[in-house]
């Protein structure tokens, strides 16, 4: 892929509590929450991040992030939960690669819905 890419981020759903969160929470019991953000690469070159939602396991962003793209193959969203000691905890992630992106979108130029 050539050219601007612009991704927007909405929301994410359904995130799962991690080994740190459930180990060092006050409540034992019960539902756990996350405080997580997410990060948007290109090729495993970081181009944006989200804020971080407090306490959510269904965080809303509505942040933009955009780049120039030259010879991209693929991106990637991951979802990290801020911890306050030491390294961030992996949640979740996704690699959408840009030729099943154009396949997809025929004659369109944006993709939504993902």
């Amino acid at each position: 892929f050539n050219g601007y890419l612009k991704v927007r981020i909405g929301e994410a759903v359904g995130l799962q509590p991690t080994r740190w969160s459930l180990r060092h929470s006050l409540f034992r019991k019960g539902y756990q929450l996350l405080d997580p953000y997410v990060t948007v690469s290109v090729d495993q070159v970081r181009i944006g991040q989200t804020s971080t939602k407090q306490k959510t396991n269904k965080p809303t962003y509505n942040e933009e992030f955009s780049a120039t793209v030259t010879d991209g193959h693929q991106i990637e969203l991951s979802v990290f939960h801020d911890t306050p000691i030491g390294y961030d905890d992996f949640v979740a992630n996704c690699t959408l690669h840009f030729q099943d992106l154009l396949r997809s979108a025929g004659s369109s130029d944006s993709f939504e819905g993902w």
